[in-house]
């Protein structure tokens, strides 16, 4: 089968394949000596404690891959927290700092006391991942520094883009694939994801000044800010977000079939960072919709007793093209 886009995808697909044609490889850090050696391990060890700590299951999937590849796929998660962080946290001066780390985090030759830059100068050149993907995943962060509000879900899909879909497009590199079919299913599958962010935080993002919803649907359904400022679970809510979860699944069963586009090896993780994350859409029904006074949440024996099931999965998916 071969993925369905619709124009809103057409547009994101688009900004996909100018990431990956422009740009040049470049070298691996280099290490010259075993001091050079032993702070670089420092640095991937220190990304690898950044992702534990933040977000366990991106430390549970990518704890599936093998050395090299999971190094990596932290360092890129590090990447994607430190550059989150500078504008959730954001406080005067906010956009010179993003501007400041954008510099140190797109260097081939990072400062050697920034271990996250690091770290991820390695992993990017180790894995020749596009530095335009970096670069549209801090331009989409940043869009964040003013109000955020989006109108349609074409525009909320673009923001997804720049926030998420980058991220796996990133990973895509570091996994391996087997060509470049692969890259719609990658786009698709982190507007999923960010869509299960933005249905879970829902609460905690108003309460930060920021509303993700499309205000057109929220009209739909009869909404508006005052039920969001309120926190209001009523029928209208529950109806609405029946609405986007619907979506969001589809998006994740649309770019499922992607997966057997990577590499074997990394198959499994990328499956259970999905469906892991997927999960989260089930806690969301199971509580009525209430995102307001609770987040969403999957635990750990839930997110264990899922792998067998969803590494079994991973080893029978296979795709055939359309033609």
């Amino acid at each position: 089968m071969s993925v369905q886009t619709s124009s809103w995808e057409q547009r994101l697909v688009s900004w996909a394949h100018e990431g990956l044609e422009g740009s040049a490889p470049i070298d691996p850090v280099p290490a010259n000596n075993v001091a050079d050696d032993e702070l670089l391990l420092r640095a991937y060890a220190y990304c690898g404690r950044l992702t534990q700590r933040h977000s366990r299951t991106f430390y549970l999937a990518s704890g599936l891959l093998p050395s090299a590849k999971r190094r990596a796929a932290r360092a890129l998660y590090a990447f994607c927290r430190v550059s989150d962080d500078l504008v959730d946290h954001a406080a005067a001066g906010a956009r010179e700092q993003l501007l400041s780390w954008r510099q140190r985090a797109l260097s081939s030759h990072p400062p050697s006391d920034d271990p996250v830059a690091l770290a991820w100068a390695d992993a990017r050149a180790r894995f020749r991942i596009p530095l335009r993907y970096a670069e549209q995943l801090i331009d989409g962060i940043s869009r964040d520094l003013g109000p955020a509000r989006y109108t349609t879900f074409e525009e909320l899909a673009s923001y997804c883009y720049g926030v998420a879909s980058t991220v796996g497009l990133m990973a895509m590199h570091i996994i391996g694939f087997h060509s470049n079919e692969a890259i719609p299913y990658a786009v698709k599958l982190g507007v999923a994801l960010q869509l299960t962010n933005i249905l879970r935080d829902v609460g905690e993002d108003w309460r930060a000044g920021r509303l993700y919803l499309p205000q057109e649907e929220l009209a739909r359904f009869g909404l508006g800010e005052d039920d969001i400022a309120a926190g209001r679970v009523d029928d209208r809510w529950r109806a609405f977000m029946r609405f986007q979860i619907a979506r969001a699944r589809r998006l994740y069963a649309e770019a499922r079939p992607g997966i057997a586009l990577l590499q074997r090896d990394g198959r499994f993780a990328i499956m259970a960072a999905a469906d892991l994350y997927q999960a989260i859409l089930d806690d969301i029904e199971a509580h009525d919709g209430d995102v307001f006074r609770r987040r969403a949440h999957v635990t750990t024996w839930g997110k264990l007793g899922r792998l067998p099931g969803i590494w079994w999965s991973s080893r029978r998916t296979s795709f055939q093209a359309k033609r």
